[in-house]
């Protein structure tokens, strides 16, 4: 195959998001199949009122559903750039860090917990924006070594 022919590899800032997008759909997706979220009778539409767990572990609503289904799609639209990807993965790892800090600070029984979020959720939040914002960084150090990054278009003036 000559070098006209050979497609160019998936830079790893475009991979990373792809993958946390098809996480996200997946989780959106499993919040709304009975069994699979424990107590599914009881999911409400939003608030701290759902009783529906998924995996019997993370307090869910629809609208929390709806939150990861969002975060899903944003990711795999961004991971047709680089760019686009790197603000996903910085970005939504800034809102998962923020929603970490919202969860410890309000009372879970409160009107607050809109979304509904329990301790369990608390630190996945945690968890998730460290990583998003650890691939953002990881990527950028990645793509970099391999002249990916800043994308081959700007280096050369485009």
């Amino acid at each position: 195959m000559t070098e006209a022919h050979t497609r160019p590899r998936r830079s790893t800032a475009r991979a990373a998001a792809l993958l946390f997008g098809i996480a996200f759909l997946l989780v959106g997706v499993l919040g709304f199949i009975p069994g699979i979220t424990a107590d599914y009778g009881a999911l409400k539409f939003a608030g701290h009122e759902s009783g529906a767990q998924l995996f019997g572990v993370f307090t869910v609503s629809v609208l929390h559903n709806l939150v990861h289904l969002l975060f899903g799609v944003l990711g795999v639209l961004a991971a047709r750039a680089n760019g686009s990807s790197r603000a996903f993965l910085m970005i939504g790892g800034g809102i998962y860090v923020l929603l970490w800090v919202f969860g410890l600070a309000m009372d879970h029984d409160s009107p607050a917990n809109f979304l509904p979020m329990d301790n369990a959720d608390d630190w996945l939040h945690l968890g998730l924006g460290v990583a998003m914002i650890a691939a953002g960084i990881a990527t950028a150090a990645a793509d970099r070594a391999r002249g990916q990054y800043p994308e081959p278009e700007k280096q050369r003036g485009r």
